[in-house]
């Protein structure tokens, strides 16, 4: 499961007013590299899966995701906002990192629940928790999840 995080879907230093709107970004930008053809439909995923129950974890961290058929490989993205966001979270407290993934509807069971769970893991690491809210290193952020979701 290594090379899912590219260096090039690290969005650090973004300003976005909202949680829709760092999903509609992420959506967008699921259509320029090409992981889907449908950028709607990624979204439309996205907001489906928030109605579900809240993907904001703790500490300022979320882990937001769609499955859906327009999605064409699995990819992680990570979205970093300036300010902390209204995002329903376990914690009640707002977020500023998001981690989304993104899995083709085939791959719901399998690649989608081990992405989740590492991520999951990965998320009660301080370690890794203050790399991701202290450096704006994109490819230091993308070794770190690639090499996290690699972990047997």
């Amino acid at each position: 499961m290594s090379g899912f995080v590219k260096a090039d879907n690290v969005f650090v230093n973004q300003n976005v007013a909202s949680r829709n709107d760092v999903l509609r970004f992420i959506a967008d930008k699921a259509l320029e590299t090409g992981v889907t053809d449908d950028a709607d439909a990624v979204y439309n995923a996205f907001l489906a899966r928030e109605e579900m129950g809240e993907t904001g974890m703790t500490d300022g961290f979320a882990v937001p995701h769609a499955k859906d058929a327009a999605i064409k490989d699995a990819a992680v993205f990570v979205f970093k906002n300036n300010t902390p966001l209204e995002w329903p979270s376990f914690d009640e407290k707002p977020v500023d990192v998001a981690i989304a993934l993104l899995v083709p509807d085939g791959e719901a069971g399998t690649t989608h629940i081990k992405l989740l769970s590492k991520t999951a893991v990965l998320l009660m690491r301080d370690e890794f928790k203050s790399l991701l809210r202290d450096s704006n290193d994109q490819e230091a952020i993308a070794q770190a999840i690639n090499e996290g979701i690699s972990e047997e």
